[in-house]
């Protein structure tokens, strides 16, 4: 909990009508905001806060867009003495790609930027960022660090280098030095010319080359999320205005649909004998909610599935086109059709199209739902929850042999005994247990839950 006296009492009155109808999300959490019976803070001499009067330089400077303040906090919020000017980053749940120009774009709110390389190491996208002055990489890492690019996911971890100053060699998409336009590319492409500006296809949409990242509202800086507030600039920080899509946890910037905003698949080369409206729902529906499923009733290799909104339509085709299903390799792409018409009364159809709108199973209907930070591509290892005390290994692995896979590895969580990962014998295995055994009844009132796990065992 946390009190928070505002400039006037206007201004609160404002800001708790505003939050009344739509509850805002920190890091995923709900955070309630009422009236207080105090009229004034006191803040002296109270724990913490040096951080609270850290954090509210931070704002401020923001938003007067100035960062040179003068008499700041006493401890842990000061700039120490040979503090670097060079943060490294690193984006944990990089769903959706980030460009040394998203970088740039955002950590210049800050102060100058004078350098930027971006590299993977351990299997995570890093950047090494360069200021003109410590001060301004300070209020960076207070603003920014732990909060995410785009909503629910690309998470900023952000500390200071042992670096105090980057060696630039190549102005291209991986590094570039701001100050040295003269530099060559260093890989035959050519040089980034265009103004940083053009990067971006309209004020508050970062560019991303899936469509999908550009009906992803940025959610650094929203006023309303973060209170990082920066008026007139177009792009992550700018204030954007939230609609009622933020009450289900999923940002959107009004024009912004989705490029180009069909939220309906075409799925095809899929094997008739065995695919199942049910089957796709369950399938799809591990990267956004499936509303209707329809399988074409002349030619059944073929299906429409129609998602929640157009960024889970792109997220479900770029995680599943490609991958092997009984036997065949499924092919998604965007549908011409804008919807999935359910069959007319007396209209044949062999119960081949369903709709799921109402069902219990969407993983995604909670606002700020922890389901929106674990979505993963398809992977041999499996996760599994809600698993009751009394099921064992063997109880599990069984269940996933008689299910015709082949378990190679199996081990429940330390700290909790309801979660276990199970690796079966390919990507292909995996996909099908999935299907066959997401909310599968293991007795004691427990449905088990089957997600695609990012570890291994």
């Amino acid at each position: 909990m946390a009190f928070l006296e505002m400039a006037s009492e206007e201004a609160a009155v404002t800001m708790v009508n505003y939050y009344t109808p739509i509850t805002p999300h920190l890091r995923s959490q709900p955070v309630y905001i009422q009236y207080s019976n105090h009229r004034e803070l006191k803040t002296d001499n109270l724990p913490n806060q040096a951080r609270a009067q850290a954090a509210l330089q931070a704002v401020s400077a923001v938003q007067s867009g100035s960062l040179a303040l003068s008499g700041g906090p006493s401890n842990e919020g000061t700039v120490l003495p040979g503090q670097s000017p060079v943060l490294r980053i690193i984006i944990e749940n990089l769903f959706y790609p980030v460009t040394l120009e998203v970088l740039h774009q955002i950590f210049s709110k800050f102060g100058t930027v004078l350098k930027i390389i971006t590299f993977t190491k351990n299997n995570q996208f890093q950047a090494l960022l360069q200021y003109a002055d410590p001060v301004n990489a300070h209020y960076a890492k207070m603003a920014l660090d732990g909060q995410n690019i785009y909503n629910a996911c690309c998470t900023l971890r952000i500390d200071f280098s042992k670096l105090t100053s980057l060696n630039v060699k190549y102005n291209n998409d991986k590094s570039r030095d701001f100050t040295r336009l003269d530099l060559p590319t260093g890989d035959g492409q050519p040089s980034l010319e265009p103004p940083m500006a053009a990067a971006f296809g309209a004020p508050g949409i970062i560019s991303s080359p899936y469509a999908g990242a550009a009906g992803f509202a940025p959610a650094i800086g929203f006023p309303q999320a973060t209170g990082l507030s920066v008026p007139a600039v177009p792009g992550a920080l700018g204030p954007l205005t939230i609609t009622s899509s933020a009450v289900t946890g999923r940002m959107a910037i009004p024009g912004a649909s989705g490029i180009p905003g069909n939220s309906v698949l075409l799925v095809t080369n899929l094997n008739p004998d065995l695919i199942t409206p049910h089957g796709l729902f369950i399938l799809f529906g591990v990267y956004g909610d499936v509303h209707r499923v329809k399988i074409m009733f002349n030619k059944k290799e073929n299906a429409l599935v129609q998602m929640a909104d157009a960024n889970q339509a792109q997220l479900a085709m770029n995680h599943l086109s490609g991958q092997r299903l009984y036997g065949k390799v499924l092919r998604a792409t965007l549908s011409k059709h804008q919807a999935v018409q359910l069959p007319r009364e007396g209209q044949e159809d062999q119960g081949l199209t369903k709709d799921f709108s109402n069902s219990p199973l969407h993983r995604f209907k909670k606002p700020g739902s922890k389901n929106f930070q674990n979505i993963f591509p398809p992977s041999a290892t499996l996760h599994l929850s809600n698993i009751p005390p009394s099921v064992t290994v063997d109880d599990l692995k069984n269940l996933f042999i008689e299910a015709g896979c082949s378990v190679k590895a199996f081990k429940f969580f330390q700290k909790d005994r309801k979660m276990a990962l199970i690796q079966l014998g390919s990507v292909e295995e995996a996909i099908q247990a999935l299907i066959e055994l997401h909310n599968h009844d293991l007795g004691e009132n427990h449905h088990l839950r089957v997600s695609f796990s990012k570890s291994t065992i």
